[in-house]
């Protein structure tokens, strides 16, 4: 039978032939998102608070959504007020999977 194309099952240019399918796979784009940082409370940890306006599904008036994410912060660097750019990770701890990449832009 001919296989099905699945874009994950690529393989990586230059990977070996006695290489495990799992280790020739190519890795998705991870997603980054900007938010602001709402609690630095925590030991290694902020919580940023990530806003998206959309629609009202009837009455089409733009209504603002927030998220809160739990997120890595190794220097313990960011404080309240700060916009930061994060990076998904793999799961850190029973609610963290989001890591701090830079502080964008320092609060006043």
């Amino acid at each position: 039978m001919t296989e099905m194309h699945n874009p994950l099952h690529q393989s990586v240019p230059g990977g070996t032939a006695h290489e495990s399918p799992a280790a020739r796979r190519v890795r998705r784009a991870r997603k980054t998102r900007v938010g602001t940082v709402v609690s630095d409370k925590m030991q290694k940890t902020v919580v940023v608070a990530i806003e998206r306006r959309l629609a009202h599904p009837v009455y089409g008036k733009m209504i603002t959504r927030t998220t809160r994410l739990k997120v890595h912060d190794e220097e313990n660097a960011a404080k309240t007020g700060d916009t930061v750019r994060i990076m998904e990770t793999r799961p850190l701890s029973k609610d963290k999977r989001w890591r701090v990449i830079e502080i964008v832009d320092r609060a006043r």
